[in-house]
């Protein structure tokens, strides 16, 4: 049995013109509701004698990310409560993880990336690519499965490596190959 916490939304705006209330709505949708949810299946995951919950981060919880304060945040607090849960709730069989997806592939994306913002991911990430929409479900698959029997708490950036490219300028990366 597995629960998958895929619930999302962001505010694109200036930490100093983000209102309380805009902040709340994105933490209680990406993290509150992750929370709510978790608790929600855990009984039936026990009863199960165990099970899997991953739950979809991103890179901006890795990350720092203008105009979107909190949304990374509230991403950064998903990946910590994902430690949390895993190690209270190995004794019940119940792994806990994350997925942190750097861009991808999907109608969010399509509708609020200029070219000029695809482009510069395109740069930044070095498989040079948005990710898919199956790519990061087959890592949510995986997850779920017998196969990650021994893999609890852990954060798996799905990003062509993004995140492990860090302050690595682009101009220098094209210019190794």
């Amino acid at each position: 049995d597995a629960l998958v916490n895929n619930a999302g939304v962001a505010v694109f705006k200036p930490a100093a013109d983000t209102s309380f209330d805009e902040w709340r709505f994105v933490m209680a949708t990406n993290l509150d509701g992750a929370f709510i949810c978790a608790q929600a299946v855990l009984p039936a995951l026990r009863r199960a004698g165990g099970g899997s919950i991953v739950n979809i981060a991103s890179i901006s919880g890795l990350r720092a990310s203008t105009l979107r304060v909190a949304y990374g945040t509230s991403k950064a607090a998903l990946i910590q409560l994902t430690k949390q849960l895993a190690v209270e709730w190995a004794s019940y069989g119940v792994r806990v993880n994350a997925i942190a997806p750097g861009p991808v592939e999907t109608a969010m994306a399509k509708a609020v990336h200029s070219p000029e913002i695809r482009a510069d991911y395109h740069a930044s990430v070095p498989l040079a690519r948005y990710g898919l929409e199956e790519e990061i479900a087959a890592a949510v698959g995986f997850l779920c499965t017998r196969d990650a029997g021994y893999v609890t708490g852990q954060v798996l950036a799905v990003d062509g490596g993004f995140d492990a490219a860090g302050v690595g300028l682009p101009a220098f990366r094209t210019a190794v190959g």
